[in-house]
């Protein structure tokens, strides 16, 4: 069946493909870029709703005069919950495209978090902390001088 220098490399792979025809390793090529850009898409989302959670819940609780946040216990539980859950289904339901072949590699040592995915993450979480703090003391405000 095979020799033992054929074993060895079996061993040391990372994946194994059982037929040699060429259209396997173009589709193994593509669901391995398709689950590299999804894990990044899954870092980047995970990244900007966990800033944006843990900066609301410092900043309301030390601006309150008694010390309570915008979001309680609970109430973050059930955002960490909704975000994984999502998160995992965006994750797991990514087809790859045949568009995928056309850009480049990239390499192992290729960071996971690239500059513009950061801009793309501190962009976001600052808009979104930015319209919840005018919802937030808008509505505290509006609410005392009633």
């Amino acid at each position: 069946m095979g020799t033992v220098g054929t074993e060895v490399a079996r061993e040391a792979s990372d994946i194994i493909l059982m037929t040699d025809d060429f259209t396997s390793i173009v589709n193994a090529i593509k669901w391995g870029r398709t689950v590299s850009t999804s894990v990044r898409k899954f870092v980047q989302f995970q990244l900007t709703v966990n800033i944006t959670a843990v900066v609301l819940t410092f900043v309301s609780a030390v601006s309150n005069s008694d010390n309570l946040s915008v979001l309680t216990a609970v109430q973050l539980l059930w955002v960490n919950l909704i975000m994984d859950t999502l998160a995992a289904l965006a994750l797991a339901t990514d087809k790859p495209d045949d568009n995928i072949l056309s850009r480049k590699p990239m390499g192992r040592n290729a960071p996971l978090i690239s500059t513009s995915m950061w801009k793309m993450i501190l962009g976001q979480s600052t808009m979104q902390m930015i319209v919840t703090f005018i919802l937030h003391f808008a509505v505290d405000s509006h609410q005392k001088t009633r």
